[in-house]
């Protein structure tokens, strides 16, 4: 599978410019991706270069300009890692390493995109080829083919955002802000009860050099000054006990509303965001990011932020008293901060983006569970359990290490900055002794000076673990931010025109559309009238749900524009808009919750009688009366324990309940038997009454009553009109209606024995 080929000498590789692979490259062969690889194997800079190839892998090793290439196949995988400012890519099979390259992580985001192209090129040979006919998109930057319905390249997105930085948080202010009068009597008790707390170790000096020194002397105790000192103590004690208990109750409320707020907002936004962006993002990584993201947020400023302000208070206000008794010595207490301050600039740069990893990865294991519990039934069907434990146990292998790599350095980091406060310590106390000795300070003042000294290397450690946490806040900010700074691709109008009785006229008017650079949609025109039922048939993709999805408006038209009773549906409020179209899919959805719940999803304040005559029009009251609880009876997640008919008869009932103006009918009955198909067309039949309804449709019984029929091809309107009218033409409908008698093969079908007429038209299924 390997084979070298000597090319050039290492003069000729010194600079990587020079590294030139279209010599290497056959007739037609094209670099899709490319990484410049600057060390070489005993980690000297040398110039190499990797590039992937629509047939190859090809390697021109740093130093030596030898090169190699490996065909692309199913059993190669590219590894990638990172150590301690290098990165490493190896080559393996499932048997062994092939070879491996290493770079610095400046070239980074280099590996990361040939990597994502190679595993493309991988998918692409392994039989998920487009058909020959459909434009592939490729991203302008790296090449690498663009994912259907994306407009931006997934690698280039997740490698080329910058890095997060702490500054980050806060942007948290804008969720503060309602609360400020609260964070302001927080930070009035802190300070407080910060001060409270450095009042003891003030009066061990007298306690020291007015009582306890001089009874050793032989002098008597005063009772009484004792007392006053010990009164002074514990009062301090409770004001410190007081005010604390006050600033971090306050501050916990604040803390947990601004999280409330946070994950309100980000849902509401989330909910607002089009189709498009759903598309490219797990349902486990959203989730994550709404929840826990926002938790740990919520535990970093009513935790961590408020032990960080109140480590700030206690080093300023200790410091200042320690200079105030004395300056050189309070120098000397100063010595570990530099180095401190220095290991921190160091580590903070490697949390931050070890968290950010880990955040990633641990998506990936929610990403499992989201995959996995709702597709429950599948995994069981096909008896797949261990392989979905198995890429579960992976994936949290993989979070595992990720974790371990990051303890390794977090795990130096502590004890580091706990050796050097120690030495601090001991500076502190070697200086004390030799200023007590030369009678410059007395043995009180170094006492509390010890103390103030504890506090204030306490504090300090205290300030330094705390890195950690505001990197994971940091990153959790950046990830929640990334949904909030995302702008929908269906934007409100700012002035929205107000929505009249609608009639159900739309009008196509060379609408166009693209996903990314691929043309969906081009030059449809087409008017439908009020009351029309329209079928759509075609191939699969040729276009029918993406312009059913621009009727609903999930995304916005390229080119063109569609209209409802002569206005642009732009401008009208996308909720307003929406609520006059019903909206039937193949597979319907049921939320948990109860058959009334459901059927009333669109109109929530329906009553139990506006209900039940819904569902009776849509043919599901007789079985909801046999279910125990009838309407109140708890339908399981996705509707399970409810069989596919009953199911989209609710989901019928539920189109009904909001009497639109406007139907969308998607491959309502094809996932259904004969006999319950009959059921749902009756209840169709009621449906489809006085309204615009457009029909996708698989089986031809679904379009029997349909007024004319659109027939789509790559995007584009081919034929428009009755059924007998286009089998007359014996085009593109004819050829589809054949093809479909000739699958079927003579079967005893009701639908295909409906007589053709300018109103009954037989629509194609879709190959």
């Amino acid at each position: 599978m390997q084979h070298s080929n000597p090319v050039g000498s290492p003069d000729e590789t010194a600079d990587l410019g020079r590294i030139d692979p279209q010599s290497q490259l056959a007739s037609g062969e094209n670099v899709l991706a490319s990484l410049p690889v600057d060390l070489d194997a005993r980690l000297h800079f040398a110039s190499g270069l990797l590039a992937v190839t629509e047939k190859r892998l090809l390697a021109c090793e740093p130093g030596s300009g030898e090169w190699r290439s490996w065909p692309l196949e199913a059993s190669l995988s590219l590894r990638h890692s990172d150590h301690a400012g290098v990165g490493t890519l190896e080559l393996v099979t499932a048997e062994r390493r092939l070879a491996h390259w290493r770079f610095t992580l400046s070239a980074d985001v280099h590996a990361m995109r040939l990597m994502r192209v190679f595993e493309q090129r991988l998918a692409l040979l392994a039989g998920a080829a487009p058909e020959d006919n459909e434009e592939v998109a490729c991203c302008p930057a790296c090449s690498a083919p663009l994912p259907p319905d994306s407009e931006s390249c997934p690698a280039c997105e997740r490698e080329l955002q910058p890095p997060t930085s702490t500054w980050v948080l806060l942007r948290l202010w804008r969720f503060a802000h309602p609360y400020r009068k609260q964070l302001a009597a927080g930070f009035a008790l802190t300070l407080a009860s910060t001060a409270a707390t450095l009042i003891p170790p003030y009066l061990t000096i007298p306690l020291m050099d007015d009582i306890l020194i001089p009874f050793q002397n032989g002098q008597k105790i005063d009772p009484m000054l004792v007392l006053l000192y010990l009164a002074g103590l514990l009062g301090s004690a409770l004001a410190a006990w007081g005010l604390s208990w006050a600033r971090t109750y306050i501050l916990a409320l604040v803390s947990e509303r601004i999280g409330a707020d946070l994950r309100t907002t980000t849902y509401e936004h989330l909910l607002r965001l089009s189709l498009d962006y759903f598309g490219g993002k797990r349902t486990g990584d959203l989730m994550n990011r709404i929840g826990s993201e926002t938790d740990r947020i919520n535990v970093f400023l009513s935790l961590h932020a408020l032990d960080f302000i109140t480590d700030v208070l206690m080093i300023t206000m200790t410091a200042a008293i320690l200079f105030s008794i004395n300056p050189w010595l309070a120098l000397v207490t100063l010595v570990p901060l530099p180095f401190i301050a220095w290991l921190i600039h160091t580590v903070r740069d490697r949390l931050r983006t070890g968290f950010e990893k880990i955040d990633r990865v641990w998506s990936q294991v929610t990403n499992v569970l989201a995959d996995t519990i709702p597709g429950i039934r599948v995994v069981k069907a096909f008896a797949q359990e261990k392989r979905e434990a198995e890429r579960f146990k992976q994936a949290n292998r993989y979070n595992l290490e990720v974790n371990d790599k990051l303890n390794r350095t977090w795990s130096l980091f502590s004890p580091t900055v706990s050796l050097l406060t120690e030495i601090g310590l001991l500076v502190v106390w070697g200086c004390g002794i030799w200023l007590v000795s030369r009678s410059q300070i007395t043995v009180g003042v170094l006492t509390a000076f010890i103390a103030y000294i504890g506090r204030f290397y306490t504090r300090l450690d205290s300030m330094s673990r705390i890195v950690s946490v505001t990197q994971k806040a940091a990153a959790g900010a950046k990830r929640i931010f990334d949904i909030l700074d995302h702008v929908s691709n269906v934007p409100e109008p700012t002035q929205p025109v107000k929505l009249p009785a609608v009639k159900g006229r739309i009008e196509m008017n060379n609408i166009g559309f693209r996903y990314g650079t691929r043309s969906v949609i081009r030059g449809v025109d087409l008017d439908i009238q009020p009351g029309e039922m329209i079928g759509l048939v075609g191939h699969s993709g040729s276009g029918k749900s993406t312009l059913v999805n621009l009727i609903c408006r999930f995304y916005d038209v390229t080119d063109g524009a569609i209209r409802l009773d002569g206005t642009d549906i732009r401008r009208f409020a996308v909720a307003d808009y929406r609520s006059n179209i019903g909206l039937v899919l193949q597979e319907p959805f049921l939320f948990f919750g109860t058959i009334a719940e459901n059927i009333a999803y669109g109109k929530p304040h329906a009553s139990r009688e506006e209900i039940v005559a819904a569902a009776r029009a849509a043919h599901a009251h007789d079985f909801i009366l046999r279910l125990p609880q009838g309407y109140d009876s708890l339908v399981g997640e996705r509707g399970q324990g409810l069989s596919g008919g009953e199911r989209q008869r609710i989901s019928i009932a539920r189109a009904l309940l909001i009497d639109p103006r406007i139907l969308i009918l998607d491959e309502a009955t094809s996932a259904v038997d004969t006999e319950t198909e009959k059921e749902i067309q009756r209840a169709l039949d009621n449906l489809v009454q006085g309204r615009t309804t457009i029909a996708i449709a698989h089986r031809l019984s679904t379009l029997r009553k349909a007024d004319r029929l659109v027939v789509m091809d790559r995007g584009q309107v081919v034929e428009v009109g009755p059924h007998d009218e286009l089998m007359a033409k014996q085009g593109a409908y004819w050829r589809l209606y054949e093809a479909q008698v000739r699958r079927v093969d003579g079967a005893d079908d009701d639908s295909l024995a409906l007589a053709p007429s300018a109103h009954s038209a037989h629509p194609a299924g879709q190959p």
